[in-house]
């Protein structure tokens, strides 16, 4: 299994819509690092759903229930998709500030390539995050 941090504007797309869907095709991806690292996710990778613009945090933990695929919408580009279901809540969100104050985020693609939608995270980088949100220094 692989872990994942998977951005999104709440406004566009939040968590809760995910939730309340059920599950949903991941796609608008266009930046051509993040493309790469989907182009790895496979069915059973887990993935943080991170909220851009003013929440900045991670929120919730999906899954991946497919491998990815090109977007039917966009069929004459390279983009591609891929389908996430929710799994749960994180108990507390965990704030980008958070994540920037921690020694293990201080070289990490999610702190210093802002702009990256798609970002892989190590096991020990998923871990360290759910300690952060259950609250655990």
């Amino acid at each position: 299994m692989q872990y994942w941090l998977l951005k999104t504007e709440p406004t566009r797309y939040a968590y809760e819509h995910l939730e309340h869907d059920g599950a949903t095709v991941w796609d608008g991806v266009s930046n051509a690092a993040a493309l790469r690292s989907i182009r790895e996710i496979q069915p059973g990778d887990h993935a943080l759903i991170y909220h851009t613009g003013t929440a900045r945090c991670a929120v919730g933990i999906a899954e991946v229930t497919s491998a990815a695929y090109p977007d039917p919408h966009r069929p004459t580009t390279r983009a591609l998709v891929f389908d996430v279901r929710p799994l749960c809540r994180l108990a507390q969100p965990v704030a980008l500030a958070v994540l920037k104050a921690d020694a293990q985020f201080a070289m990490h693609p999610l702190v210093r390539q802002a702009r990256l939608s798609v970002v892989p995270l190590s096991h020990d980088d998923w871990a360290r995050v759910l300690h952060l949100a259950a609250g655990v220094p």
